[in-house]
This record gives C-alpha cells, sequence and structure tokens, in this order.
C-alpha cells in the first residue's frame, strides 16, 4: 500500500483516522500500532510476522540493555542487538549479491536463494538499531510498554520509506501528545501537498524515463533528458513521501523530523548531504562516523571514516555494485572538498553550484543503472562517446510534451514558490486572500490527483526496493 493509492486515500487513512479520534486516549497507541501492522500486511502478508518479530525483539533487548547497564551483559545485549538486526538485513537484502559475487570471483555457480526482501527492512531495522544504541549509551529510557514500541516502530506514517525517526525524537509524544484542529489542518495540508508533488511531478518525470528505456533510438538529447528526468524523479518522488509522512504525523500528535531542505540550491557536495535524506545522513553520522573516530583522528583517519560511511551509505541502498560505487563517488567528492576544493566553492558560488549538479545528476545516472553495462551504455551516450543520434523523434516530442512539467519541477526543487507565497502572506489583504483560497486550492489538487490516480497513471515509488 503506498500513500498516492486510492485504496490507501479513501479507506484505510480515513477509517484509521476516524477510529484513533473515537477511541479514548489510552486505546490511540493500541489503534497506531495495529494500523501499522495492517498497513505492512497490505503488501507483506507472510513477511509482516519477521516485522512483528523484529519489534518484539527490539523491546526486549532494550530491557535487557537497560536492565544490566553497569554490567558486562548490557554490552552482550547491544552487540546481539547488532548482530541480529544487522543479521535480519544482511539475509534478507544481501544474501544474492554476496552468492552472485563468489560466482563471479570463483567460477562457482552457487544457486541463488531468490529470497523477497521485505518492504522497508533497510528503515526498520535503523531505527530498531538506533533504539538500542541510545539506550546502551544512556541517551533513552527502554520503553517497559510494549504496545507503545511497538507504534513507534510500525508507525505507519515513517514505516515504508522514513524518514528515520529515532526513539528520542517522540518518546514524549507517545506518552502524551496535544491533538487540534489547526494540527491537524496542518497535517492535512502538508499531505496533499506532498500528494501533489508525487503524482503531478515525480510521476510524470518518471514517464519520460521510461519513455526513454522503451526508445528504440536512446540519442545524446534523449540520455540528458532522462538524467535530468530522473534526477527530478527521485527528489520529488523521495521528498514527497517525506511530506506526506511529516504531514501524517501530524494529524496523529507527531512532529515527524524534516527529511529534505531543497538539496539542489547547494554549492557544495558537503552542502547537498546536510540538506538530502538529513534524517539518513544523521543516523550514520552519530552511529557510524562519530564511533570510527570522526575527524578526531587526524586527516588519514578521517578519509577513511568517510570512505567507510559513504560505502555503507551506497550498500545501504541496495545489494549491486553501482550503489557501492556511488556512494565511494561521494566519499572521493567530499574527501576532496575537505582537502582544498571547499575554499574554492565558497569564492566562487556561480561555479559551486554548476559543480552540484552536475555532480549530482552523474552520480543518479550511476545510481539509477543497477546493470553494469547499461551504467556504461548511458554514459557513452550521454558524452556523444557512440554512433547514436543526437536528437531523435521521440526525444524532441517528450521534450515538447513535457515542457511545463520540467519548468514546474526546476522552480519547485527551489525555495522560489515558498518565498513568493510568504511574501503574499505578508500583506494583510494576502492572508485574507489565503484563508479562503488556500482550502479551496488544496481541494482541487485533491481531486486533481484522485482523476489522475482514477485514470490508472503512471505510479512507480522509487524507494519501495530500498
Amino acid at each position: 500500500m503506498i500513500f498516492s493509492g486510492l485504496p490507501f486515500l479513501f479507506y484505510f487513512l480515513p477509517a484509521t483516522v476516524i477510529i484513533y479520534y473515537l477511541v479514548p486516549k489510552k486505546l490511540k497507541n493500541t489503534v497506531l500500532c495495529l494500523s501499522g501492522l495492517v498497513f505492512y500486511a497490505w503488501g507483506e502478508k507472510k513477511l509482516v510476522f519477521l516485522f512483528a518479530f523484529s519489534i518484539f525483539m527490539g523491546w526486549i533487548l532494550g530491557l535487557l540493555i537497560e536492565r544490566f547497564q553497569k554490567s558486562v551483559w548490557s554490552k552482550v545485549f547491544f552487540i546481539f542487538s547488532v548482530i541480529f538486526f544487522l543479521g535480519l538485513l544482511g539475509y534478507f537484502k544481501y544474501t544474492d549479491f554476496f552468492i552472485s559475487t563468489l560466482n563471479a570471483l570463483t567460477g562457482l555457480s552457487i544457486p541463488l536463494l531468490r529470497i523477497t526482501l521485505p518492504i522497508g527492512i533497510s528503515f526498520y531495522s535503523f531505527q530498531l538499531l538506533s533504539y538500542t544504541a541510545d539506550v546502551k549509551r544512556g541517551d533513552a529510557k527502554a520503553n517497559r510498554n510494549l504496545i507503545d514500541f511497538a507504534a513507534y516502530i510500525a508507525f505507519f506514517p515513517q514505516l515504508i520509506a522514513g524518514p528515520i525517526v529515532r526513539y528520542s525524537d517522540i518518546s514524549s509524544a507517545l506518552r502524551k501528545r496535544n491533538h487540534s484542529v489547526s494540527l491537524f489542518a496542518e497535517g492535512m495540508r502538508r499531505f496533499i501537498l506532498g500528494l501533489g508533488k508525487k503524482v503531478l511531478l515525480a510521476n510524470v518525470f518518471g514517464e519520460v524515463c521510461a519513455d526513454f528505456q522503451s526508445s528504440p533510438e536512446p540519442s545524446v538529447l534523449f540520455a540528458w533528458m532522462n538524467a535530468v528526468s530522473f534526477m527530478l524523479q527521485i527528489y520529488f518522488d523521495f521528498s514527497a513521501y517525506s511530506d506526506m509522512a511529516i504531514g501524517l504525523g501530524k494529524i496523529f500528535g507527531f512532529s515527524l523530523p524534516e527529511n529534505f531542505n531543497y538539496p539542489y540550491i547547494s554549492k557544495s557536495i558537503t552542502e547537498f548531504w546536510r540538506r538530502w535524506h538529513m534524517t539518513l545522513g544523521s543516523w550514520f553520522r552519530d552511529y557510524v562516523y562519530i564511533p570510527l573516530g570522526g575527524n578526531r583522528r587526524g586527516k588519514a583517519r578521517q578519509i577513511f571514516n568517510i570512505a567507510v560511511v559513504w560505502m555503507l551509505t551506497g550498500f545501504w541502498h541496495g545489494a549491486s555494485w553501482n550503489f557501492i560505487l556511488w556512494g565511494l563517488f561521494y566519499a572521493v567528492l567530499l574527501t576532496i572538498e575537505k582537502l582544498w576544493l571547499k575554499k574554492f566553492l565558497d569564492a566562487h558560488p556561480v561555479f559551486a553550484h554548476i559543480y552540484v549538479l552536475l555532480a549530482v545528476l552523474f552520480g543518479f545516472v550511476l545510481f539509477e543503472a543497477t546493470d553494469l553495462s547499461r551504467l556504461a551504455g548511458n554514459f557513452s551516450t550521454l558524452f556523444a562517446f557512440t554512433s547514436k543520434p543526437l536528437a531523435s523523434a521521440d526525444a524532441l516530442y517528450d521534450l515538447r510534451s513535457y515542457a511545463i512539467p520540467f519548468v514546474l519541477g526546476v522552480l519547485g526543487s527551489t525555495p522560489i514558490p515558498k518565498r513568493i507565497y510568504q511574501s503574499i502572506q505578508k500583506t494583510r489583504a494576502g492572508e485574507k486572500i489565503s484563508l479562503v483560497l488556500e482550502p479551496v486550492a488544496l481541494l482541487l489538487l485533491l481531486v486533481v490527483v484522485t482523476a489522475y490516480l482514477v485514470d490508472g497513471s503512471f505510479n512507480p515509488f522509487l524507494y519501495f526496493r530500498f
């Protein structure tokens, strides 16, 4: 079940909200727990039991780590939690990758297990790991109520694709939170805007990418259009999901962390990764980079730590060599910036912005192509190293057909629309007009999105594969 699907919008979400607000306060977390399990089971009927067992193990291990905090057993239970959750993630996500790599290196023919990847396992595994780590450090107290803990892990707004919510972010809200009409309205506004970004922008850019993949003559122009489209698609797809998750969180009284902050306006890769998927970046910083020593043990060790973190970041995204190369690509860029390039970028902001956009674009070409031969073909076409034409009828047709979405996508990936809206609201007349027009505009947006979905339009979600 995805947020931009009709079953979620018109059955699951209304039913959950109605039940949630009808039950007394002491049962609200129970509703969130059960609704999360139902939401997960919708797409993973068999593996929902693995998900429930993982929640139970996280709860038990948190209690044991805190119970034996002053003895060596606390460390033992924490290490076991790391082995257990990383072991589950490794088995389901990476077993076939390691087998195929071993076969390629040794010439063996070990059959692949074809293991089904549980939806969202990369996200909920990291939440469980951060929980046991925080309890071990003393940064959070173990939750003694299984229902409350399960409500945190199974909270459906952030269950499938984040943001990665740490227990300390919402521990107090699990016990006591406020609900109001204004907070509900704010949540619905954020959700509908995110839904519009997903359906009207991300899906449209996905159509351009699909056209390129099926094109009989993928020209140089089409290759660049595909690269830019994927760059916009993945941003609007994932940031829209985060918007919808944050909006849904407000509806149920939670304040989820922001995950994107206009990353395409960055003037360095360092800044880009402070703005893109912020909860993942902070997770690796706090639970991998800093424990490895961060930048406290000299330049050589810092470079090593950056390489480890970014190799793991790439590998976290998928069991394929292109993801590892993608992570190392950013490790190299970040290392170069830290050693000498950052000062030059700060002094030349226009060049810096162009450099970031090109680096990110090439990075996403690497990210998209899970087959290395396809990767080589895409780069060859981009730089006209093949006999393929500079332009093609398909490319020119899509360029004309999708010109307006491209313009809207470029503008929408910057703070310009938000600043224009805020400047209008600052005037007395603008504030009064927005009070009337904003609800009408949101309702119209919901109607248009629904019409697109009823029409059966292209509606993928990229981060399901992670």
